[in-house]
């Protein structure tokens, strides 16, 4: 249970609270109140058909988190690609999916996004490289992605910057990685290394500390919030 890898059980946890000394009805009564929400499948589950686990607890950590940070040297985030953008990148990834299962893989990466927009949303600070941008297929899918992250740039939780093509090597060459941190002091970062077929957590002060440094060193090697919107809207005028 205090790895997550299971749910609770309403009665384990009153047993649990006597075991603690907790009597007070209103504590008790909040405590049990927060095991039954917690037993509530999150929305995701009614794309468990299509979800691997691995996956499917990323999106459990990603909706409980305070902040993002996310490093994506290849594709435009996923919370921040437009739906054709999604759907091109998902095609790529399942080339034998048929169009009823892409059709639902959009459209589990859109409902993904609401987390950006709802109350209370986490903060989202993303770093791309430029080639993200060139790799999208064709020209109009170009053009809108880059407006949809100019437009998401401008929220208030959501810091972006790029990383142009000549700035030359770096110290993230290894690919893509996030940071997700909570609000609860006591819960750690946990960085989500995502590969073709599984995904790796790593919540170690030593291994969170390495990643939050390449991630700044990153953020100071990127366009600024501001020029990266200068940035974006100049491509658009060239392209």
């Amino acid at each position: 249970m205090e790895l997550g890898r299971v749910g609770f059980k309403e009665r384990d946890v009153a047993d649990l609270l006597t075991l603690y000394g907790i009597t007070d009805e209103q504590e008790r009564s909040s405590f049990l109140a927060l095991a039954r929400q917690a037993n509530v499948p999150g929305w995701w589950h009614h794309y468990s058909d299509i979800l691997p686990n691995w996956f499917e607890m990323y999106l459990g950590l990603e909706q409980a988190s305070s902040v993002i940070r996310t490093y994506q040297p290849q594709l435009v985030p996923g919370l921040l690609q437009t739906q054709q953008c999604a759907r091109v990148v998902i095609q790529l990834g399942h080339p034998s999916a048929s169009v009823a299962e892409i059709d639902r893989r959009v459209a589990l990466r859109m409902s993904r996004q609401e987390v950006l927009t709802r109350p209370g949303a986490p903060y989202l600070w993303a770093v791309i490289e430029e080639g993200a941008l060139w790799r999208l297929d064709g020209r109009l899918a170009m053009h809108e992605q880059i407006c949809h992250l100019i437009d998401m740039a401008k929220l208030p939780n959501i810091t972006l910057q790029v990383i142009p093509i000549y700035s030359g090597a770096h110290v993230a060459l290894g690919g893509p990685f996030t940071i997700l941190r909570f609000t609860p002091p006591d819960l750690p970062d946990i960085v989500y290394l995502e590969q073709l077929t599984s995904a790796l957590y790593l919540d170690k002060n030593e291994d969170v500390q390495h990643y939050l440094m390449l991630m700044d060193q990153l953020c100071v090697r990127a366009k600024s919030p501001t020029e990266t919107i200068r940035f974006l809207s100049g491509i658009l005028r060239e392209s």
